[in-house]
């Protein structure tokens, strides 16, 4: 395998908090986000975390979860073998036990989050030890992370309409009684379209639940999920109160978007006929004198320009979040 495991992700992790810099996050759903994700990576030197949500999966095996992931998974560590960063791949917010064993039995991820936190807190517990439980038995080199506190705003099956920050004595009964090796916190983030100026952030709650694990003795990661709108001084302010991963999703799928969109806009003319001229595309404009321009709708060059700019927006995350110029394996 060309991407690596839960053991040299942890190992990240350690570099993140002793040079106080955050691992960007990105979830993939399709080949183009992917391949923008590890160009991108690989052009500001950082090592890059892929993140796939059981919808994903779903989406990328054409219903069919598992088909799915080994499905990306194959393209992923392909794609990564021509490249000298660490690549990794998470499971996020995964919520059915069942779903998880099977991703822990095909050896995959690098990382698995159980997301119970919708769940009351002895429920959260107790699916969250049993994930820890699963990849335990089957000595499988994964980390596991779980969530304790409600963000607000929808993520794949999680929908929540107000947010619950996480509590720091909680967040410490809550690792110690699971095992987790990482913590998302709800510190004030919303899932989805968010803008910074609109979120109640609490950096400081941060640093008090990073405080209360290691008064316990627990060395303990903490994950800022729904951080698409956070702004870069925002961003720091959660990376020095013990935050060293960082979840994107939102801002690439608005990119995907509105790059597929400006392409299209700046060549309509040749892509749809003008107003006098029928529409025939069941005949693929036989009867007409005018014809599409395939070099315009030829999906790989839209293709190309959304992974250039995927590649171009994760160089600015990581360089916000101070992981470009970090990878362990350049």
């Amino acid at each position: 395998m060309t991407y690596y495991g839960g053991t040299e992700l942890a190992a990240v992790y350690d570099d993140a908090r002793t040079e106080g810099f955050g691992l960007v996050a990105s979830n993939v759903a399709e080949p183009n986000v992917a391949v923008g994700l590890i160009a991108g990576a690989a052009r500001v030197d950082s090592d890059l975390l892929l993140q796939m949500s059981n919808g994903a999966c779903a989406f990328a095996g054409d219903g069919d979860p598992v088909a799915g992931l080994r499905a990306m998974g194959a393209y992923i560590e392909r794609i990564a073998a021509q490249y000298d960063i660490g690549v990794f791949l998470n499971m996020d917010h995964q919520t059915d036990l069942d779903t998880i064993r099977r991703q822990v039995d095909l050896d995959l991820p690098s990382s698995i989050m159980i997301d119970a936190s919708h769940e009351p807190f002895e429920e959260n517990v107790e699916r969250s030890r049993a994930v820890v439980e699963q990849v335990e038995r089957a000595d499988a080199d994964i980390l596991v992370e779980a969530e304790l506190g409600t963000i607000k705003g929808a993520e794949d099956e999680i929908v929540a309409d107000e947010a619950f920050y996480t509590d720091p004595e909680q967040a410490v009964e809550f690792v110690d009684r699971t095992g987790c090796d990482l913590l998302a916190v709800s510190v004030g983030t919303q899932h989805g379209v968010a803008k910074g100026r609109d979120l109640e952030l609490r950096p400081d709650l941060a640093g008090d639940i990073e405080t209360a694990l290691r008064d316990h003795g627990l060395d303990t990661p903490l994950v800022l999920h729904g951080s698409s709108g956070v702004q870069p001084d925002q961003l720091r302010a959660m990376l020095q109160n013990g935050v060293c991963k960082v979840n994107k999703d939102t801002r690439y799928q608005y990119e995907y978007a509105r790059t597929a969109f400006d392409h299209y806009r700046a060549h309509e003319d040749e892509v749809v006929p003008p107003a006098d001229v029928t529409d025939a595309r069941e005949t693929f404009f036989n009867d007409v004198a005018w014809s599409p321009e395939k070099d315009v709708f030829d999906p790989r060059v839209v293709s190309r320009d959304i992974r250039e700019r995927i590649a171009e927006v994760y160089g600015d995350l990581a360089t916000a979040a101070g992981c470009a110029g970090q990878s362990r394996y350049t």
